[in-house]
């Protein structure tokens, strides 16, 4: 199987999310966080600076938990709210 590349709006919304994990994670050990998240310090700093942008659903639901937010939280950042006008023209 072959992996398609991801889109631009894929790899900013990377961007975005591993934003919002390094601004929750607010002055807590890298290494702690990933280490209650049960994944590798690599792992949260590559999704934190937007080199892995699409981490493992399992991945962020470990991170929200090890965070204290809410994957609806998390999603926000992935793919913002659509805007009401945008949801008229869409209509």
């Amino acid at each position: 199987m072959v992996r398609l590349p991801l889109t631009p709006a894929q790899v900013e919304a990377g961007r975005r999310l591993g934003s919002a994990l390094r601004a929750a994670r607010a002055g807590r050990d890298l290494i702690e966080v990933a280490v209650d998240a049960g994944i590798s310090p690599e792992t949260l700093r590559k999704i934190e600076s937007g080199r892995m942008p699409t981490p493992a659903f399992g991945t962020v639901v470990a991170l929200s938990r090890a965070l204290g937010i809410t994957l609806e939280e998390l999603a926000e950042h992935w793919q913002p709210a659509v805007t009401e006008s945008a949801r008229r023209t869409a209509s």
